[in-house]
């Protein structure tokens, strides 16, 4: 597991590989959920589902590339991060850790 940020901005990533194949978690925040998924396959455009509500899958999306990009595999990207009532600053800077994981993949 890689981590980024600290108190309620820390952000997580586990990967797990599924024979050839990766799959992501993120959470992080004041709460961890599942608000969104996004599927890559090499050289193709990525799956997004994104639960109501939610906009999870714009910094899961960029997970899911990177790995796919990177591995040459197919990638799978779930979960979500929290905060409540969270300001557009507060929601900048949990992208921004989001980004940090990126480049540890």
């Amino acid at each position: 597991m890689i981590t980024s940020g600290n108190g309620k901005y820390e952000v997580w990533l586990k990967q797990m590989e599924i024979g050839d194949d990766r799959l992501y978690i993120l959470g992080g925040g004041e709460k961890s959920h599942i608000g969104g998924v996004v599927i890559c396959e090499p050289n193709k455009s990525p799956n997004i589902i994104r639960l109501k509500g939610h906009y999870d899958d714009v910094v899961l999306e960029p997970l899911a590339k990177a790995a796919c990009e990177k591995y040459n595999t197919n990638v799978v990207a779930i979960g979500g991060v929290h905060i409540d009532n969270a300001s557009k600053e507060e929601i900048d800077k949990i992208v921004e850790n989001c980004k940090e994981l990126v480049e540890c993949i």
